[in-house]
């Protein structure tokens, strides 16, 4: 295309306009964009002077798009996305980069991380960072290349490579099951001190869901000490501090190593209940497909049984 300097607006003015129209505020626009209010203002009037027509209609010190303003921001951020985006793949064809293994918070720390050595022994040379978070797929604004998240959780325009199953049972250290009274039972559940997590929101299993689901009409509600961090919790057991509920991917290196035990024999059976997501906004890393091939591997290898 010729001439695009003479038909294009002023560059500089297209950042500032798209996160006011994004964020409704001049002042968060230029706290995003590190610059002062009255800077963002002038870029944006300047750009309204390049157009000829008005972007945004000030009110009482708000700023809302006009009809023209909001076809022109449309365009604006889908053209500023695919650049984005085009520039990013580039960055990332590197065949020395690093793969980016987003994973849920508790899945990343438990199960993820003490076994990456094993698959530093088949793949030396692909270095793998992992990103964790307590968000939800759909919320990622970082760039990554596979993601492990539990399947009923928003997964944004991930797209789906396979699914594992999971268990959810109650786990406890030898030392708390030593110093009870009679043998560990179910149906003294109410006398022992429960561990609770709470999340919000409560996408989690807690005693009592975990309870109906076993088809038992026994209930305990927040009977026991409530933690608002899983790894907390489960430091808490480990501690002897009392009973709480373990899922098998997280909890079964404490178990292999006896650190914790499980009290009963009862479990709830998750199947397809962990997903993993490959991206559809960007190039994955060519080296991504072994990494998901070990996953996929490893997962189905140690596979939860069923009860």
């Amino acid at each position: 295309m010729k001439n695009l300097r003479r038909k294009l607006p002023p560059l500089a003015s297209l950042m500032p306009f798209e996160a006011t129209a994004r964020l409704g505020s001049l002042t968060r626009a230029g706290e995003e964009l590190g610059l002062t209010q009255a800077a963002v203002s002038k870029q944006i009037r300047a750009l309204e002077r390049d157009l000829g027509t008005p972007l945004f209609e000030r009110r009482n010190r708000a700023v809302f798009l006009t009809e023209a303003g909001r076809a022109f921001a449309a365009i604006v951020t889908e053209s500023l996305g695919s650049i984005s985006t085009a520039a990013e793949d580039l960055r990332h064809e590197n065949q020395d980069s690093e793969i980016v293994l987003r994973s849920q918070l508790c899945e990343g720390l438990y199960w993820l991380m003490p076994r990456m050595s094993r698959f530093y022994e088949i793949h030396p040379h692909l270095p793998v960072r992992v990103s964790v978070s307590t968000r939800p797929l759909s919320e990622a604004e970082e760039r990554y290349d596979l993601a492990l998240q539990s399947s009923d959780r928003n997964p944004g325009d991930g797209r789906l490579a396979f699914t594992a199953d999971d268990g959810v049972f109650p786990i406890c250290s030898p030392g708390y099951l030593a110093h009870l009274d009679q043998p560990a039972s179910l149906d003294h559940l109410v006398d022992y001190n429960l561990l609770h997590h709470k999340a919000e929101p409560q996408d989690w299993i807690d005693w009592d869901e975990w309870l109906t689901r076993l088809g038992t009409p026994l209930r305990v509600g927040s009977q026991g000490q409530v933690y608002d961090s899983y790894p907390m919790m489960i430091q808490a057991v480990l501690e002897g501090h009392g009973i709480g509920l373990g899922w098998q991917r997280t909890v079964e290196n404490h178990l292999h190593a006896g650190n914790l035990v499980k009290p009963f024999p009862d479990s709830l059976s998750l199947p397809d209940s962990l997903s993993l997501y490959q991206p559809t906004r960007w190039q994955a890393h060519r080296g991504s497909d072994k990494l998901l091939a070990w996953l996929k591997a490893e997962l189905g290898d140690e596979c939860p049984q069923r009860h």
